[in-house]
């Protein structure tokens, strides 16, 4: 599985992005997809998460700002971001969870994000 994320760059205080992350090759079985983030000198923690039944989660710094979406049909998923702040800057990773047998969790390259004051 390859995941390719996109949409990140810089942008104010309160202003919004979408990211997306297309999922290619051997896409079968994947449950969940979702979005993590990792700022300089922090661990990487979890944004946001979507199984193919459309269950979501939020990280609660996010809630209410954030939106995960997925196109099954496309094997992408999208987080629009809104009412961003300084702190929401970070390397933002796709990430897949594929379940056969067991669960083997993959990870885009990441793009950046950065909110600027």
């Amino acid at each position: 599985v390859q995941l390719q994320a996109s949409g990140g760059g810089l942008v104010q205080a309160g202003g919004s992005l979408r990211l997306s992350c297309a999922a290619s090759g051997s896409i079968s079985s994947i449950d969940v997809m979702g979005w993590y983030r990792q700022a300089p000198g922090k661990q990487r923690e979890l944004v946001a998460t979507i199984t193919c039944g459309s269950l979501i989660n939020y990280a609660d710094s996010v809630k209410g700002r954030f939106s995960i979406s997925r196109d099954n049909a496309k094997n992408t998923v999208y987080l629009q971001m809104n009412s961003l702040k300084p702190e929401d800057t970070a390397v933002y990773l796709c990430n897949a969870v594929q379940v056969i047998v067991q669960a083997t969790y993959y990870w885009g390259k990441g793009t950046q994000v950065t909110v600027s004051s």
